[in-house]
């Protein structure tokens, strides 16, 4: 995979851990120690389980607790008590077997509704999902509602979340079981050993009113706080395209269903400028052509595999494609530096469990590339730290990854700080600029002043995207 062209982000919006900081491999010495305190604090409360060795793997995997940091800022005490609460949440719903059983028919109708894979990923490997939300209207919800009422699954609740979100977020466990290890297990792109933990959206909000907007409020608000909550870090960049005018008023409710580390990762595109920036970030052929593309893609369709998934799995008997409905991974063996993950196929047809093996992927563990590294860039990455066993781990039905104990990649010279044994927070603006579809130009807000010099990129959003440009912030007293 290309990753030519940097990484953009508006320097209003930049995150202390955007990727690959904060993710493994990439770790201070101090972030290094504050990840290892709180996995021993987890531990002695009784919600983590180290492993033993290859065959007592540690109960849950190091990316998916980095995420629970990483949305704390490195805070321990804050990090245990969202990652103690989204534990609870999940053995009262029984999140695991709510996904393993749930009826296929039932999971597709939820698919087709939320955001979706494309089956494509960004320049840095991450997933890149669609989210249409006009198709969220009152005769689409009314009709949801009362199907999700009636869900097919094995999975008992505690009846304090409401049927339609827990279907919505076995969609999330879609995301953190299924598409996320597939994306780590593809190594074509940056940091080919740092998990992939995270996902893009382009959300498509063209010809929605402010009446839809205002009926999807409390539907949306609350979605957001619980996907906040018990899946944080799982969002990277958000591209708003096709905003009305309006939206800055809808921006005020918005703005308080996410945490500012989530509000900061959002960017309203205006529709002058989607082609053109959208390929500063993801590759032409994996962008839908309804958005300047090339991807022959449509909201509601099946994703199109990525061609590089093909070079590293092996699909089971005849099978050519995944099939519809929930999946995960589990692991199936290692050989001289590889390892192997099969896809199982789970989910109900008409109450009868299916479990079926589609495909095996075979993924080069780190020690292994380090050897063969050439000069591509990748050698020093790896000698810092980047070469660690538990990167290439796959969550299973209960997520697992190995644990191996190496040196920290030295501390870096940024203004993070450590107090107590945790990072201290820093302040962290809010996105300080919209464009609607309407007025096809930049709204500055008094308190951001931004060079408007031409920049190195063909659009003045990709120029305010990219962190090496210059941007001065004037604080009011």
């Amino acid at each position: 995979m290309s990753t030519a062209g940097p990484a953009h982000r508006v320097q209003s919006a930049v995150v202390e851990y955007g990727y690959p900081q904060g993710h493994l491999g990439h770790l201070t010495a101090e972030e290094e120690t504050a990840f290892q305190k709180f996995k021993t604090l987890c531990a002695e409360k009784g919600y983590y389980r180290p492993g033993a060795g290859k065959d007592d793997l540690p109960s849950h995997d190091d990316p998916l607790l980095l995420r629970f940091l990483r949305a704390r800022r490195f805070n321990i005490e804050e990090a245990f008590k969202q990652f103690q609460d989204t534990e609870d949440w999940r053995k009262a719903n029984q999140l695991d077997k709510l996904y393993e059983t749930i009826d296929l028919d039932q999971y597709e109708e939820t698919r087709r509704l939320y955001p979706q894979w494309t089956g494509r990923r960004d320049r840095r490997g991450i997933p890149v999902y669609v989210f249409e939300v006009k198709h969220l209207n009152a005769k689409t919800m009314s009709a949801y509602e009362k199907s999700a009422v009636k869900t097919h699954t094995k999975a008992q609740t505690d009846g304090k979340t409401s049927p339609k979100l827990l279907r919505l977020f076995a969609l999330y466990e879609n995301l953190t079981r299924f598409v996320m290890p597939l994306s780590t297990a593809m190594t074509d792109r940056d940091h080919p050993h740092t998990p992939i933990s995270q996902s893009n959206n382009i959300v498509d909000i063209s010809g929605v009113g402010l009446k839809q907007f205002w009926n999807l409020r409390t539907h949306m608000q609350d979605a957001s706080t619980l996907a906040t909550a018990h899946y944080p870090e799982t969002l990277d960049r958000i591209f708003i395209i096709g905003a009305p005018a309006f939206f800055p008023t809808v921006w005020g409710w918005v703005k308080k269903w996410f945490d500012p580390i989530t509000t900061s990762k959002i960017f309203i595109i205006s529709h002058h400028d989607v082609k053109k920036t959208l390929e500063t970030f993801i590759e032409p052929a994996n962008i839908p052509k309804k958005y300047g593309g090339d991807l022959e893609f449509h909201f509601g369709d099946l994703p199109i595999l990525d061609p590089h998934v093909e070079k590293v799995l092996q699909w089971d008997g005849d099978r050519k494609d995944f099939p519809h409905g929930p999946m995960y991974w589990v692991e199936n063996g290692r050989g001289e530096g590889v390892e192997k993950i099969k896809a199982l196929a789970v989910g109900s047809v008409e109450g009868k469990e299916r479990k079926v093996d589609v495909c095996v992927v075979t993924k080069v563990l780190p020690e292994a590339a380090a050897k063969s590294v050439t000069g591509n860039g990748h050698l020093s990455a790896l000698g810092e730290g980047e070469a660690r066993a538990e990167l290439l781990r796959a969550p299973t039905a209960t997520p697992s990854l190995a644990q191996t104990e190496i040196p920290s990649r030295p501390a870096t010279s940024d203004k993070k700080v450590v107090q107590n044994g945790a990072l201290a927070p820093a302040l962290r603006p809010e996105p300080q600029t919209f464009v609607t579809a309407q007025e096809g130009e930049l709204t500055k807000l008094e308190d951001l002043k931004l060079d408007e010099k031409a920049g190195p990129h063909q659009t003045m959003t990709a120029n305010l995207l990219d962190p090496k440009l210059q941007v001065e912030e004037e604080q009011k007293l």
